[in-house]
């Protein structure tokens, strides 16, 4: 009984922190399996804002030396990216790993805040992403898509044609971060992105508001937020009925 209830509850702790699940402090599931996909099928070549560049800039902190930039542009091809990153640890602790996550790092900076990986397809981290078909990878998963940092500094061009720069879309990763991870998961750093026109100025509807320095509160748009709207229409109404 009490064997149940631990797996139960590293399992939800799993959950929670969005980490793909440890044994004896290895990745479980470490080799690709071909055919993998997600629940809704392979990611789609993705629509794109030409010339819209979203740039996430890492903070300077007094618990990490990782510094530097991870930058996408639309163009016709795909998502121009450019990763500069520099100041990683020790490379025992390597190969780092860097993803773009689903939620917006808070104004607290907690890293942990930005749940998983930005997966639209529901494909999941297990088993890990086959490079030679990154269609089957999860959208967010650059490292696994392109490969993981094995030098300091870390210079990096691409194209991947299936992260977004045209908001709307599950893909769209201007409203969303990156996040900056040991080999066992462990989150070191992290930032959001921004977006802009070459002109500088922002584009309407971009869904995105925060910053690198001063990230606003993120806006969720998933059950959570939607139960604490709904709740605080309960307690209006409620209110409104005992005044009158």
């Amino acid at each position: 009984m009490l064997t149940s209830i631990a797996l139960v509850a590293l399992s939800s702790l799993s959950l929670v922190n969005g980490q793909t699940p440890l044994i004896n402090g290895s990745l479980t599931g470490t080799n690709p399996v071909p055919g993998t996909t997600g629940k809704l099928g392979d990611a789609q070549p993705a629509p794109q804002v030409n010339g819209l560049t979203c740039l996430a800039t890492l903070p300077n902190r007094n618990t990490t030396g990782i510094r530097g930039y991870v930058q996408g542009s639309g163009t016709a091809s795909g998502t121009s990216w450019t990763i500069s990153l520099s100041g990683f640890p020790s490379q025992d602790l390597g190969p780092f790993l860097y993803h773009i996550h689903d939620q917006p790092v808070p104004a607290n900076g907690n890293c942990t805040a930005t749940l998983a990986h930005l997966d639209p397809t529901q494909r999941g981290e297990i088993p890990p992403c086959d490079p030679t078909a990154p269609q089957t990878c999860q959208v967010g998963d650059l490292a696994g898509k392109h490969g993981n940092i094995t030098t300091s500094p870390f210079n990096q061009n691409y194209i991947d044609q299936y992260t977004s720069t045209q908001s709307g879309l599950g893909a769209f990763f201007g409203n969303r971060s990156i996040v900056v991870h040991t080999s066992n998961t462990t989150r070191l750093t992290c930032a959001n992105f921004v977006c802009s026109f070459p002109n500088g100025t922002t584009p309407s509807g971009s869904g995105n508001s925060s910053t690198t320095t001063k990230p606003a509160t993120p806006t969720f748009t998933g059950g959570a937020s939607a139960k604490i709207l709904s709740g605080g229409a309960a307690i209006a109404g409620l209110f409104a009925a005992f005044m009158l």
